[in-house]
């Protein structure tokens, strides 16, 4: 009997091998343990990949067991198998290493080589066009151009409903140099079944929002040749072509609804709107704890995001995080940015940040690190959440939680779901998701176990039990969410990290941070698919604490414990003197670092008895550190910061020991909320040594 046998016949004829099965999903690109969940930007390749190993693993488990039934009559076929799995192994390693080469080639993301602007100036005005029609006729939408005349051109895109009028202005006094702008931009919805002659206004930020992108565009393809950037220009186009895509995605789902289809277009602005007012009165509780205007980096600790409807898609974006570099920059860069005048009916939370100069900072390409932004769009990639498995179930999960406004106050539309229709590739189903990568321009945020399954309990309590609920934490040697953060570039997981932690001024020895890694998995959050605003809030929370933990860590450069040869500290060969020894006695001898140990407690989680009692994740994100007390006191030092919206800087600091020492807690919170957390036992020593 052939060994190979149980498995099934490939397409072309050729009957795989037990080896060819095992290496086709061992390849570097098969399977990614961190995207590998129904968070991942497509769940459905993910869980298809899952179905093919378990049922791979099936076959080969039945080849094996029919071979062994089998009698062994020639005694030369044990050594004729390793002779054909030495060849099969050879060949097969070849072709997958062609097909990861090709593979990788074609999955680039973000890889272009520049827009092909025409050399000669005079035609300038109609390739712009030309490509305006294009990105159009991509689109799915019919383009309508009309002639020039005194300086002006204009240029219709008619979807089924959406309809886009875009007038140009056109200088040709420089006939060698002729230059095209956006004069204008309009949008207006027509249904085909409605009253003759009938349109209506489209939204006026979507207007602003297609014309910066368009003039964006015009901007760099028109510039002189040697401050001209092709590919910058090809992103611009590529950019707004994906923006027309998207409107026609909902020009189809308002065509099948009728004149009731307008919700799609206009639902957007009226829920900006709604949460742009709730944005405010969180603006204005924390104003009364802190300045006026409330600075940006404590906004965000204490509130529910800050929403930015139009900054990157044509739906609303959310600024989840900010780190303090971030907003260290952004500030910086604020005072010499020009500023528009602020109206005084504005109804945008007040922020120490003006709103152009930020909407203009996390605009850019790429986005500036530090800076965690979640865009709530439609995606046809997943399959749409059911809730047929949550219906009557209590809430098992606390979130969202309200500490700054009632809970009665806050925003809970649900979003528009579109008809149910035959499933077919001209009827794809739609889902609302929160998108962390921006249409996969830029990698997802890295999440523990722990909190993955606080969002897996939010969005569906019973799929998030009956999934994750029997997967227990990993043991050390099978990867931690730290090492997904900190190195992901080792293939070896560390067990702890090591960095050296130097005060700008001085005032205390280094710091050598010894940083233990939990021993709890990581995966990357690209997509979570959402109904309504509760869930956005929800999910969004707990983003908010992970990336607090992550960017606080983040402010130092971190070394895997043991891989390296020069990562053990210093030692210094002078011998010691009569006064070392006094300073000793007396409790005065300045250390050359100071050991501090760096925890992060997992927050506690038991699925069943989540299930039976009610019960949603203890504890929050927090970070530990303990370092000697000073001498001749004996133990250790326990400074514990955990995240804390309720506080007045959104941390909350608990101090166990450090005798004698007169801390003031609400300055070294605000220490925290300007990046300063890890560096916290120096400040307590220097202030128990009387240098503070």
């Amino acid at each position: 009997m052939n060994q190979y046998a149980a498995i099934p016949q490939a397409s072309n004829g050729v009957a795989p091998t037990v080896l060819s099965a095992i290496q086709s999903l061992s390849s570097q690109d098969a399977l990614s343990s961190h995207t590998t969940h129904s968070f991942s930007a497509n769940p459905d390749a993910s869980i298809a990949l899952l179905r093919e190993i378990i049922a791979t693993t099936s076959q080969i488990s039945q080849s094996f067991d029919s071979h062994l039934s089998s009698p062994l009559l020639n005694p030369k076929l044990p050594s004729l198998y390793r002779q054909h799995s030495a060849i099969s192994h050879t060949v097969n390693r070849a072709d997958q290493n062609i097909r990861q080469t090709l593979g990788s080639l074609r999955k680039r993301v973000g890889i272009n080589y520049g827009e092909d602007i025409p050399l000669d100036r005079t035609s300038m005005v109609e390739w712009c066009i030309s490509r305006l029609e294009t990105w159009g006729t991509a689109a799915a939408m019919e383009s309508f151009r009309e002639e020039e005349r005194q300086g002006r051109m204009t240029v219709v895109l008619g979807g089924k409903v959406l309809v886009v009028d875009i007038d140009f202005s056109v200088d040709r006094a420089d006939p060698e140099r002729p230059k095209v702008d956006v004069a204008n931009l309009k949008t207006s919805y027509a249904f085909p079944n409605g009253a003759s002659g009938s349109t209506t206004q489209g939204s006026l930020s979507l207007d602003g929002f297609l014309a910066d992108g368009l003039q964006a565009f015009l901007t760099e393809a028109q510039k002189e040749a040697d401050v001209q950037d092709s590919i910058r220009a090809a992103r611009l186009g590529t950019l707004f072509a994906e923006h027309l895509s998207y409107l026609m995605r909902l020009d189809q789902l308002a065509l099948r609804e009728g004149d009731g289809g307008l919700r799609w277009f206009k639902g957007i602005d009226s829920l900006a709107l709604e949460i742009e007012q709730f944005a405010t009165r969180e603006a204005q509780v924390v104003t009364s704890t802190q300045s006026h205007p409330v600075p940006l980096d404590v906004f965000l600790m204490r509130s529910h995001t800050l929403p930015l409807p139009y900054i990157s898609t044509p739906s609303i974006s959310f600024l989840v995080h900010l780190s303090p570099l971030a907003y260290l920059h952004l500030l910086r860069t604020s005072a010499s940015a020009p500023s528009a005048p602020s109206k005084p009916d504005t109804k945008l939370p007040a922020i120490d940040i003006s709103f152009a100069h930020l909407r203009s900072h996390l605009s850019k390409h790429p986005r500036p690190e530090g800076a965690t932004v979640a865009s709530l769009i439609l995606s046809s990639t997943r399959q749409p959440t059911s809730t047929d498995d949550a219906m009557g179930m209590p809430q098992l999960s606390p979130r969202p939680s309200f500490t700054l406004v009632p809970a009665e106050a806050f925003v809970d539309n649900t979003f528009p779901q579109p008809p149910s229709l035959p499933h077919s590739p001209a009827t794809a189903p739609y889902s609302w998701v929160l998108d962390f990568t921006d249409g996969g321009k830029y990698p997802g945020v890295v999440m523990s176990q722990s909190r993955m399954r606080e969002i897996e309990l939010v969005i569906n309590p019973l799929s998030g039990l009956s999934n994750m609920g029997h997967v227990p934490m990993m043991a050390f040697g099978t990867g931690s969410w730290l090492h997904l953060l900190l190195s992901p570039q080792n293939i070896v997981s560390s067990e702890r990290y090591t960095a050296l932690y130097t005060s700008p001024t001085s005032a205390h020895p280094p710091l050598q941070l010894r940083l233990t890694a939990p021993e709890e998995p990581g995966f990357v959050l690209e997509t979570v698919p959402v109904r309504n605003m509760k869930e956005v809030w929800a999910v969004l929370e707990v983003v908010r604490e992970q990336c607090w933990l992550n960017e606080t860590l983040r402010a130092c450069h971190w070394t895997p414990e043991g891989l390296f040869a020069d990562d053990d500290p210093e030692t210094d060969s002078t011998d010691a003197t009569t006064d070392d020894l006094q300073a000793v006695l007396n409790g005065t001898l300045v250390p050359r670092r100071i050991p501090v140990n760096v925890y992060l407690p997992s927050p506690f989680f038991d699925a069943e008895d989540s299930l039976s009692l009610g019960l949603a994740p203890q504890g929050g994100a927090k970070i530990v550190m303990t370092c000697p007390e000073r001498p001749p006191i004996s133990g250790l030092v326990q400074i514990s910061v955990a995240f804390d919206p309720s506080r007045p800087w959104g941390v909350a600091l608990h101090v166990n020991g450090a005798m004698g020492v007169d801390l003031q807690i609400d300055v070294l919170e605000q220490v925290c909320r300007r990046g300063g957390l890890l560096g916290l036992p120096g400040r307590i020593w220097a202030k128990a040594h009387g240098n503070v």
